[in-house]
């Protein structure tokens, strides 16, 4: 396969076409343990480039890999077959704010922070927002329906998504969805794309519903000696029927990193449990809190504190929002990997998955903390090991097959947030015997030249630590 360098030049100009070995290797990974050298990378600025790149590209059958900001935790943009890595950050314009329809248009490149700020003068934000959210792209968001900290109370980014516009891998620019909150109209082809992970279509544009930014946000934070009774009490307060805003889980492996990384001094218990209620309204807040606060005591929660004052929230909330930075400091000699990062399970198993999750790595020579948005049932945890043996990467592959059989086991999912990508996609497979097939026929169905982020999702290997090269030097 040889890529024309000239003729993408021609489409997007010579300062935004590369084949620069430095550069080819910057784009060869994302934030997983992945890396394969991708042909050239090309910076489209408008959607008729994005248009004139898919026809050429599907004309010579060449691969195309979709990226935003690369900040994806399981291989999705990383190009196993070489091929052009679409750099789509150029494209980064807020189009239209309509705060009458409490929506925004943006293109692919708009990062959500960035859109966050510029909707803040209206008394409106976008809530899904990752925890990578300061370089996090809406369309990368869209492609691995991303959500964060606060899909407790508002969702993930399916819930939000009105309606794209979207290059097809002939070229072809379709509008799906609507401006409306509802529509039956047809098959809701907008929700197809979100999740898709770059291998249906190219977002080129995308409709974004807004909410207003509450009046009143009070967080708190309750310490328990042991996991099991966090797990319990944030199972209970989401049965209670309370509304928390968030609702996240620390356990000691965490914050213990955390005091190494940040020496901020947090309680070495068991586990950690914050909680958050927002609204306009503070005496409802307030009910919130003490609802949340009593449960957690129930479950032998104790030194709870809480405020609404924003530096005083922003100091007990810095562990959890370094926690996943801090995690490599944990042991001398290990890195920090997203492997099995969030499976979703239900609320009532919490508890079990932790306590399961801590079992499994002491069972194959691993760490793995315990964390996440438990209050939707997103469990996080980092496999840490040493990266120069490659005794460590197998135990890891041990611990995904086992962890991953534990949750399907017990109705939960692969991934809630991050999407499949390489890393995940062993286990899921295995787990969606039934729907490969359909998502197989829907890929055909749209490219049937598989040009468009191939060996991903159902398409990917069976192994994933052979998939492509590792991004570390294994001496042994």
């Amino acid at each position: 396969m040889k890529v024309d360098v000239e003729k993408l030049k021609m489409i997007v100009g010579e300062d935004n076409v590369s084949d620069n070995i430095t550069d080819l290797y910057v784009y060869s990974s994302d934030a997983s343990v992945h890396q394969a050298m991708p042909s050239v990378v090309v910076r489209p600025n408008t959607v008729e480039e994005v248009q004139r790149i898919m026809r050429y590209a599907n004309n010579s059958r060449i691969p195309v890999i979709p990226r935003g900001a690369g900040s994806g935790t399981s291989g999705h943009t990383v190009p196993i077959d070489g091929g052009i890595v679409l750099d789509l950050k150029r494209m980064n314009r807020i189009l239209e704010i309509r705060p009458q329809d409490m929506l925004v248009r943006v293109e692919p490149g708009v990062v959500d922070d960035d859109l966050n700020r510029a909707l803040k003068p209206y008394g409106l934000f976008y809530p899904p927002g990752p925890a990578s959210s300061r370089i996090a792209t809406i369309g990368g968001e869209i492609g691995a329906n991303a959500s964060g900290v606060r899909s407790v109370k508002y969702g993930a980014t399916r819930d939000y998504v009105l309606g794209m516009k979207v290059v097809l891998a002939d070229g072809r620019l379709v509008t799906l969805g609507s401006n409306t909150r509802v529509h039956s109209a047809g098959y809701q082809l907008e929700r197809l794309i979100v999740g898709s992970e770059g291998t249906l279509g190219v977002v080129v544009e995308a409709t974004m519903r807004i909410v207003p930014i509450p009046k009143f946000r009070c967080l708190a934070v309750a310490n328990f000696n042991k996991l099991e009774e966090a797990g319990k009490a944030i199972s209970d307060i989401i049965s209670s029927g309370a509304q928390p805003s968030m609702l996240e889980l620390m356990d000691e492996i965490g914050i213990k990193a955390v005091n190494k990384a940040m020496k901020i001094g947090l309680p070495e218990v068991g586990a950690i449990v914050l909680f958050e209620a927002d609204g306009n309204v503070k005496e409802a807040v307030d009910y919130e809190m003490e609802k949340m606060k009593r449960i957690c005591e129930k479950h032998n929660g104790f030194g709870i504190e809480m405020s609404y004052d924003k530096k005083e929230r922003e100091r007990i909330y810095a562990g959890r929002k370094k926690l996943f930075a801090s995690l490599s400091r944990y042991k001398n000699g290990i890195i920090c990997t997203d492997l099995a990062d969030d499976m979703g399970v239900p609320n009532s198993k919490i508890a079990e998955c932790a306590k399961k999750i801590h079992e499994i790595a002491k069972r194959n020579n691993v760490i793995m903390a315990v964390y996440g948005h438990c209050g939707s049932g997103v469990v996080h945890t980092k496999i840490m090991l040493d990266p120069t043996k490659n005794s460590q990467w197998r135990d890891a592959e041990h611990v995904i097959d086992e962890l991953y059989e534990y949750v399907h086991s017990i109705g939960g999912v692969t991934s809630a947030e991050h999407g499949i990508g390489l890393s995940k996609a062993p286990p899921w497979k295995k787990s969606r015997n039934d729907i490969i097939p359909v998502m197989k026929a829907i890929k055909k169905a749209l490219d049937p030249n598989n040009i468009l982020n191939p060996h991903k999702l159902m398409d990917a290997p069976d192994r994933w630590v052979t998939a492509t090269n590792l991004r570390y030097q294994v001496k042994s």
